[in-house]
């Protein structure tokens, strides 16, 4: 995810919302306050993609994408995408992390970054 935003210019923008955010507690159930499709979005929000691409790559029309991050935001407290961004991001290093040192913690679904 920090790779594509240093790709679309916007690494400092995602450095910068890492420090207004709390750390995650707990790095397994960090997502929770989202729904699993809200997790979704706003890992593709994370990997740069813009509401119409994510709305591509879910099959989902962008006006639902665009409610979606609405909800997201809200429920984040947060006010820009590149909050979002970097939200998931320290989830997803969270998961990440859990995952090496308790694989069982994690379902075997749950996507690799």
């Amino acid at each position: 995810m920090r790779l594509r935003a240093r790709e679309v210019g916007a690494a400092r923008l995602v450095m910068a919302a890492n420090d207004l955010l709390p750390e995650v507690a707990t790095p397994v159930e960090a997502w929770h306050p989202l729904t699993t499709r809200e997790f979704q979005v706003a890992t593709l929000v994370a990997n740069g993609l813009t509401n119409r691409e994510i709305a591509d790559k879910l099959v989902l029309s962008p006006k639902t994408v665009s409610a979606h991050v609405e909800h997201i935001l809200a429920k984040l407290g947060a006010s820009r995408r590149a909050e979002i961004a970097a939200w998931a991001t320290r989830v997803e290093a969270g998961r990440d992390v859990a995952r090496d040192l308790s694989p069982g913690l994690v379902k075997p679904g749950d996507r690799r970054g």
